[in-house]
């Protein structure tokens, strides 16, 4: 049976100290801050990266370096046959095609998952490989299920504040503006490969709801799962545990028996969307690992 190492990158919300105690590798993702580069988890804290976020920093993402990637990837065949590494959407990021134009040169050893998913989907898909490699199934095995995958899950965010939408491009001033003046909180979703508008709503609990009934139709129509027998149901949050914990019992209520898993959103989505935002999610089980 071949030996299989899972790799992903900082952007699936494990932290290095999990890595270590799920057994993957996690590459941290580096940010240039104020002209500085830094590594999420490494040198960069979550408290570190929203103070700065707090003092109207230049902040900007940026991809893992070439070599970082290769030593990686060099390390890990030393003591593993193959490696499954799993980077962060392609629509969001150039980091996966880069990744699969190095891997060309590892004969097969190493393959990379192009399965769309960022933070808390990310995150399960990683476990999922994991748990497929302890099964003994392939890396090239393990990618294909994890792409054929790709679209069974979801992600809602509610915005809390339009400037950093509006710092990014991602929406105009004048559409800024207006959302401020009219206090709206914007609900964008995640499924496939971008972040795009979902709904607006007046208030948090207006979004909230609008959050929740997505979710329910998820499970009701595109899963055909209603007790979600077989989902994976997510949280995430920025920079607001308190508002977070608060939600996670609504969402528990809504959804009663289901285990609910809360995590931060990775650094590289709430750069672009700042402090206060709650986000809900799912992951389709994969039939694999329900035999």
């Amino acid at each position: 049976m071949s030996k299989v190492a899972i790799v992903t990158d900082s952007n699936s919300g494990i932290t290095q100290s999990e890595a270590k105690e799920y057994g993957v590798t996690v590459m941290p993702m580096p940010f240039f801050i104020n002209d500085q580069t830094y590594y999420e988890d490494i040198d960069l804290t979550q408290e570190d990266f929203y103070q700065k976020l707090s003092e109207d920093a230049n902040i900007s993402t940026s991809m893992p370096l070439v070599g970082n990637v290769t030593d990686t990837w060099d390390a890990l065949l030393q003591d593993y046959d193959e490696i499954v590494h799993i980077p962060m959407s392609s629509g969001l990021s150039g980091s996966c095609e880069t990744a699969i134009m190095l891997s060309q040169d590892y004969d097969g050893r190493v393959q990379v998952v192009n399965n769309q998913r960022i933070s808390v989907t990310q995150r399960q898909s990683v476990l999922d490989a994991k748990e497929l490699a302890e099964k003994g199934y392939s890396a090239e095995a393990i990618k294909e299920i994890l792409e054929r995958e790709k679209m069974e899950s979801s992600i809602y965010i509610m915005v809390d504040t339009l400037y950093y939408l509006k710092k990014g491009g991602r929406i105009t001033p004048a559409a800024a503006a207006l959302g401020t003046l009219l206090k709206l909180k914007p609900v964008l979703q995640i499924q496939g490969e971008k972040l795009d508008s979902f709904a607006k709503a007046r208030t948090v609990k207006q979004a909230k709801k609008m959050m929740i009934d997505a979710m329910r139709n998820d499970f009701d129509h595109r899963f055909n799962d209603p007790e979600g027998k077989n989902i994976y149901l997510e949280m995430a949050y920025t920079h607001n545990l308190e508002d977070a914990e608060a939600f996670k019992k609504e969402v528990e209520a809504e959804f009663p028996g289901m285990e609910i898993v809360l995590n931060p959103l990775s650094l590289s989505v709430s750069c672009h969307i700042g402090p206060g935002a709650l986000a809900v999610a799912c992951s389709k089980k994969i039939p694999e690992l329900l035999e």
